[in-house]
């Protein structure tokens, strides 16, 4: 609860939610009584706020996409619970229909589960199913220690982290830093935005 609150009182979250607040006011003003064009405007307004919110919701569902791992740099195998393979867009990130289509890619849905630190979730991009994911709950990485967020999916892991990662288990992703409990991304905006709607309603109306 006290998360929840401190989140709905973050600068950021204010300054989204007054932008959805104009525009939910806008669009409700314009249904109950006033002009068209207010009521055009509150459309557009609403309809793009809530894109951007869904936007923001679809990607933090998971963790962020990792990057490749850096020349040179230091490297270690983690093994890793597989919570789901989706197809997408190689610039986009849209879902595609057909993984074999030119510029898609796959995208793994990763908890990486490394010796000595926390549990982490992120998701893996690569053209091929390498480790025949599809079919399969555990993976393993290759990762940088030092910078977690680099992740890569070899094509031939060892044998020894290949079985480490069988016995892994899915207990591991309950300790995993991911989205915080409560409402999900971006609800916690379009809220803080209704509560700024009903106010700005509220005093045009009294003032009417």
């Amino acid at each position: 609860m006290r998360h929840s609150v401190r989140r709905l009182l973050a600068p950021e979250v204010l300054l989204g939610a007054v932008a959805v607040g104009f525009a939910l006011g806008a669009l409700a003003e314009g249904v109950l009584d006033g002009p068209t064009w207010l009521l055009v405007v509150g459309l557009t307004a609403t309809a793009v706020a809530l894109s951007c919110l869904g936007a923001v919701a679809e990607r933090g569902q998971g963790g962020g996409v990792a990057a490749g791992l850096r020349s040179g740099g230091p490297r270690a195998y983690a093994p890793a619970l597989v919570h789901s393979v989706r197809a997408v867009h190689r610039d986009t990130g849209q879902l595609v229909l057909d993984p074999q289509a030119a510029g898609s890619l796959f995208a793994f849905d990763l908890t990486v589960v490394p010796e000595g630190r926390r549990p982490f979730r992120v998701e893996v991009r690569h053209p091929l199913d390498v480790q025949d994911l599809l079919h399969r709950s555990r993976a393993v990485v290759e990762y940088d220690p030092r910078q977690p967020w680099r992740v890569v999916l070899p094509n031939r892991p060892p044998p020894e982290w290949a079985a480490r990662a069988q016995r892994l288990d899915p207990e591991a992703a309950h300790t995993t830093e991911g989205p915080p409990a409560g409402l999900p991304p971006g609800a916690h905006v379009l809220v803080t935005g209704a509560v700024v709607a009903a106010g700005l309603l509220g005093v045009l109306h009294l003032a009417g």
